[in-house]
């Protein structure tokens, strides 16, 4: 996702390939990116450093910006709870809270950037036009496009964790086929959704327990039951073995699950 989003800003866009993998490297190159070195050589010389990780490493990745004295716009655009959003918010005189909806930015109409924050509209303004439709949320703040994505995703991911683990309960009773055969009775397209949770879904799940996580905390937050999020993310927790395996089948997966 974020060198989509990279791609997609207006520009001269940095990065840092210190300590990145090859295919990081690669999809850098692709996206037209100008490689800086490091951390700290992207953060001095830009006006705008907009984080896009995985949620468990966005407060670590905001701290280390912040401790550089970056005295710019910090946008955060991770899938995180509005409190851990406005945490973040705390360490930057200029803050825009993000929320990313959709697929990798490749074709227009299919994926879009929340905003929010006294700033939001000066970094839409760095999208508009590109495949990746900026959203400014109005009146909102820090935590407003965070919570938006966390009401998404719960739904999304969230979902996708509880079919897995329904699949999971047939196939331990043995009753797996006969769930498959009454799915495409009463509930046609879903035995297609679980395969696809295992080709999909399963190869993500590293990145996304965090992100169940960051869900929970929202929900919990609002005076909401956290306890099924959680759950979800220790779904995903069993499945972190199949990080980048898009060939992961059905079976792979349910087997992960209840071992």
């Amino acid at each position: 996702m974020g060198a989509t989003v990279a791609a997609a800003c207006s520009g001269t866009v940095l990065w840092a390939s210190d300590g990145r993998s090859e295919a990081t490297c690669r999809r850098a190159t692709e996206a037209g990116l100008t490689d800086a070195g490091d951390i700290e050589s992207v953060v001095t010389a830009a006006d705008v450093v907009i984080s896009v990780c995985p949620p468990h490493g966005a407060v670590e990745m905001a701290e280390r910006v912040a401790g550089t004295g970056f005295a710019g716009c910090y946008v955060d655009a991770n899938a995180v709870s509005p409190s851990t959003a406005r945490k973040i918010a705390s360490r930057f005189d200029s803050f825009v809270d993000g929320g990313l909806i959709g697929p990798p930015a490749r074709r227009p109409g299919t994926t879009r950037l929340y905003l929010s924050g006294a700033d939001a509209g000066r970094v839409a303004a760095r999208f508009e036009g590109s495949v990746l439709e900026p959203r400014v949320l109005d009146g909102g703040g820090p935590g407003t496009a965070s919570a938006l994505k966390m009401a998404y995703a719960s739904w999304t991911k969230g979902t996708s964790a509880l079919l897995a683990a329904v699949a999971a309960l047939a196939a331990a009773e043995g009753v797996a086929d006969d769930l498959l055969t009454e799915w495409d009775l009463s509930l046609p397209g879903v035995a297609d959704r679980l395969a696809g949770t295992a080709g999909e879904v399963a190869p993500k799940a590293w990145r996304w327990t965090g992100e169940m996580d960051e869900i929970a905390a929202t929900f919990a937050e609002a005076g909401l039951p956290d306890g099924f999020h959680r759950a979800a993310g220790e779904v995903y927790r069993r499945l972190r073995a199949f990080k980048n395996s898009p060939e992961t089948t059905v079976e792979e997966m349910l087997e992960a699950l209840l071992r």
